[in-house]
């Protein structure tokens, strides 16, 4: 297994609706505007909804590159957002997941719903198969997550995975503490 590149671009999954807590939206702001900040691009589902518009229309605001990756069944669904640096229209959501992975060197997930868990559980899965060794961070905004981690906890102390699983997900409280943790990477 090889080191991960240099931290240049980071996949952002997350809802395509805004939550029920204001401190969703906030922290997709937050992100958005830190990854620019840092210089770092965004690489996202492209939609113009939700958490995913809350994010990209602040990395946009600051100046940062986008790249937003969307299949054709879900352009109107999800609004599209073609004034992203690059955007992709790809032809199936297995072609979406694949075109955003390989074009990122670190993954944040903010709160979302099924097709958040969906691309988390994918990337824990390659992991977990030594196909990758890029770092992932859980943005557990307002306890969001914690479910899910008593889940991950659950599921190898049942036996059903080793304790590695665990550890490749980095939980962290919000988004500030996300970006910190992608600055260390970089230093």
């Amino acid at each position: 297994m090889t080191q991960p590149p240099v931290l240049k671009s980071v996949c952002v999954y997350c809802g395509s609706r805004p939550g029920a807590d204001p401190a969703y939206a906030r922290d997709a702001e937050d992100l958005g505007k830190g990854l620019a900040e840092a210089g770092l691009r965004l690489v996202y589902g492209a939609g113009d909804v939700g958490l995913m518009g809350s994010v990209a229309r602040a990395a946009q605001q600051a100046g940062g590159e986008t790249f937003g990756v969307i299949p054709q069944h879900l352009v109107a669904w999800e609004v599209g957002k073609t004034d992203l640096t690059r955007y992709v229209v790809t032809e199936t959501m297995h072609e979406r997941k694949k075109v955003m992975f390989m074009n990122c060197d670190a993954v944040a997930v903010l709160p979302g719903g099924a097709g958040s868990l969906d691309e988390l559980f994918e990337v824990l899965t390659w992991r977990q198969l030594g196909l990758h060794q890029k770092p992932v961070f859980l943005v557990n905004t307002a306890g969001y997550w914690d479910p899910l981690m008593q889940l991950i906890r659950h599921v190898v102390d049942q036996g059903f995975a080793d304790e590695t699983l665990a550890g490749y997900v980095t939980p962290v409280p919000d988004a500030a503490a996300a970006l910190a943790g992608l600055k260390a990477l970089r230093d």
